[in-house]
């Protein structure tokens, strides 16, 4: 059995100070008020880029002793 620690963990422990918690409620409370995203077809575009993924040498290296194949 290992060591009993000399102070008990309270669930209080982890609380944020009062000043924390009202700058994080005050942070909700503005992305509330922009209200949720758009829905319509309208307002998003039509052709989205997409990224080009870089596979390096040493991740096909990796791949190649997995036996997975990226062409």
């Amino acid at each position: 059995m290992g060591p009993v620690p000399s102070r008990r963990h309270s669930s209080y422990d982890e609380i944020d100070t009062p000043a924390d918690m009202r700058r994080d409620a005050a942070v909700v409370a503005r992305a509330l008020r922009l209200g949720p995203p758009s829905l319509e077809y309208d307002d998003y575009p039509r052709e989205v880029v997409k990224r080009e993924i870089a596979v390096d040498e040493a991740a096909a290296r990796l791949a190649d002793a997995l036996h997975l194949h990226l062409d």
